[in-house]
């Protein structure tokens, strides 16, 4: 399995291996082949091994286009060695490929080409069209291709023709090599100039598979945590660039800023909701700006997860169970014989303290010594925690007490 980026040899790969190896060469692509086509690929290669002695590479470009019954049809003739299965693939395989075709084959990842090898494809294209090219002409079809050969070839190719058409080069071919590239022979029928460039290169259709969106609301994700308030608002302008839905996006900035922002700035869940009322109420492209200074917030704010800590902790001592029984006087005694059972026996009512609030336990007896919320000592969250205290004037729950962080006793200053 050939993995990697459009423009990174994988076809090309293929065929220089059945090349070298001098087995027939087939190819199909998942776009437009189904079943059918593949079984008579199978049926030929097995004809050709028993009457030729002569092994088949069957080349299946897209593979990840294949859903499961068709990837299915691939592993007897691989299994049996009738074929020797080369599939390319954009998307990665582990979500794209079914595992059992996956266990049988190797992995091999093509990364994009470096500037390096970019220019010498260029250079060559340049041979083969008889023309040059200015050295700032060149450095713009590398910075154009971003390790895209076939994108590097194509804009050359425009831009060659351009060149041909130009003022400069209607007077007939030019002798010699100067600029950025030549010839072999010496002679060239124009020069590509960095406005040639410009007219040649076509809005690029952005490729965005399944592993690009996880990896770009992944990259968002990091950086917005990270406290890059750049990095956040790149990625986001990617995502929003190749169509990502903003309702998706500004719903992962309203998780984020409870997860990693939290009571540090209790303000930024606020934010993160408005931007998402704002994707609702104006859409796009308006919404980007509301989106963007989301962003730009949740970047900036100090940052905690004491709330999400909280919330996991104790979701696990309800997954892990028993279920402990609501304390008595806790119990619903808004109905009749309520009392009679026990229920709402011994509840204070907090309202009813000057202070406004009454010492009891409001955890089931068997989860008394848990603490579930530990503040940070980020942002707003020890001001929070210290004004909470104050207006108590005592520990309230003897040992549940969060405290303030570093303060004498606290699980906080001991850890």
């Amino acid at each position: 399995m050939f993995y990697g980026p459009p423009g990174t040899g994988k076809t090309t790969v293929a065929r220089l291996l059945a090349d070298t190896t001098r087995r027939r060469y087939r190819a199909l692509s998942a776009v437009d082949a189904g079943v059918k086509e593949v079984r008579q690929e199978l049926e030929e290669a097995r004809r050709a091994l028993a009457t030729e002695e002569n092994g088949t590479i069957l080349f299946l470009d897209e593979v990840h286009r294949f859903n499961k019954a068709q990837q299915d049809t691939l592993l007897h003739g691989v299994e049996e060695g009738v074929v020797v299965l080369v599939g390319a693939t954009t998307e990665n395989p582990f979500f794209a490929l079914n595992t059992p075709l996956l266990s049988r084959s190797t992995l091999w990842r093509f990364e994009p080409l470096t500037d390096g090898e970019i220019r010498a494809v260029v250079r060559r294209g340049l041979g083969a069209e008889a023309v040059e090219a200015d050295d700032e002409a060149l450095d713009l079809i590398v910075d154009l291709a971003s390790g895209d050969a076939r994108v590097a070839l194509t804009v050359t190719e425009v831009a060659a023709a351009l060149a041909r058409r130009a003022p400069q080069a209607a007077g007939g071919s030019t002798t010699g090599t100067s600029g950025a590239a030549g010839t072999a022979g010496g002679s060239t029928t124009g020069r590509i100039t960095t406005d040639l460039v410009e007219q040649a290169r076509s809005m690029r259709a952005f490729r965005h598979g399944r592993e690009d969106h996880y990896n770009l609301v992944s990259a968002l994700i990091k950086s917005v945590r990270g406290s890059d308030p750049d990095a956040g608002v790149y990625w986001l302008a990617r995502l929003l660039e190749v169509g990502e839905d903003p309702r998706f996006i500004a719903r992962r900035m309203v998780i984020l800023a409870s997860e990693d922002v939290g009571m540090a700035d209790p303000m930024s869940l606020v934010v993160a909701t408005a931007a998402a009322q704002a994707v609702e109420l104006v859409g796009l492209p308006e919404a980007s700006l509301s989106l963007s200074q989301a962003v730009i917030h949740l970047s900036l704010a100090p940052k905690s997860n004491t709330s999400a800590r909280a919330i996991w902790d104790a979701e696990e001592d309800v997954r892990k169970g028993p279920f402990a029984p609501v304390p008595a006087h806790l119990r619903s005694s808004n109905y009749y014989g309520a009392s009679a059972v026990g229920s709402g026996i011994g509840y204070e009512y907090p309202h009813e303290d000057p202070r406004g609030w009454r010492e009891q336990q409001y955890l089931p007896e068997e989860l008394a010594h848990r603490r579930y919320y530990e503040p940070s000592s980020h942002g707003a969250e020890p001001k929070l925690v210290a004004a909470w205290r104050d207006r108590r004037g005592a520990a309230p729950g003897g040992t549940r007490d969060p405290g303030v962080p570093g303060a004498a006793g606290s699980e906080e200053s001991e850890r």
